[in-house]
């Protein structure tokens, strides 16, 4: 009986240790990020706190950027100059698409930008019963070798909930992709039902 509880002991000692391993590992992991995030919009930022004028074509390589125009377009709306931000990338899709590819940037998620995404539809439902829609934006997204998942080729990533009255830029509070929803699996129609139901719901 001795030996039972010293094997029980020992396996419940190894989850912890592998449990503060990974949040540590995690924590450091996102440290680093957020520091590649900010040097991706260093020059930016220092213009805009030292006053120095600005242009379009100053904006325009962040904007195009997936992983930085999303912080750009916060970072003009703080110093009020919104106005500099290109026309073409201020949409509800552009915003989802760089919403997507900062979350499956994070560690615990695909750990990389996709190599390529597309945006296949928008998804609505009334949410509920009286004609209140959300929307949910879809894309299909694919990395390279040797990235683990590029064996599945296009997985499905939804953004969202939007409202009738959202802005490009609005925080989607049920961004969720699961990797192995490739689009051999299931249907964009499915996918966002599901984030709507079992992310966006329970909240």
């Amino acid at each position: 009986m001795k030996t039972v509880f010293i094997i029980i002991g020992l396996i419940v000692l190894i989850i912890v240790i592998f449990a503060v391993y990974r949040i540590v590992k995690v924590k450091r992991q996102n440290k680093k990020l957020n520091a590649e995030r900010f040097d991706r919009i260093k020059e930016l930022y220092e213009k805009l706190e030292s006053g120095q004028e600005l242009t379009h074509n100053d904006v325009l390589p962040f904007a195009k950027n997936l992983l930085t125009r999303q912080t750009t377009f916060e970072l003009l709306a703080d110093h009020d100059k919104t106005n500099l931000f290109p026309k073409e990338y201020n949409n509800l899709v552009a915003g989802a698409e760089s919403n997507l590819a900062n979350w499956l940037e994070f560690p615990t998620e695909l750990d990389a930008c996709p190599d390529e995404i597309e945006h296949i539809k928008r998804v609505t439902f009334d949410f509920d019963g009286q004609n209140n829609f959300v929307h949910y934006e879809v894309f299909k997204c694919r990395v390279n070798e040797p990235h683990w998942a590029a064996k599945d080729g296009w997985f499905l990533g939804i953004v969202g909930p939007y409202f009738d009255d959202s802005k490009p830029y609005d925080f989607p509070h049920a961004t969720f992709c699961r990797i192995s929803s490739t689009l051999d699996k299931v249907t964009p129609d499915e996918e966002a039902k599901w984030v709507h139901e079992n992310i966006s719901m329970r909240r």
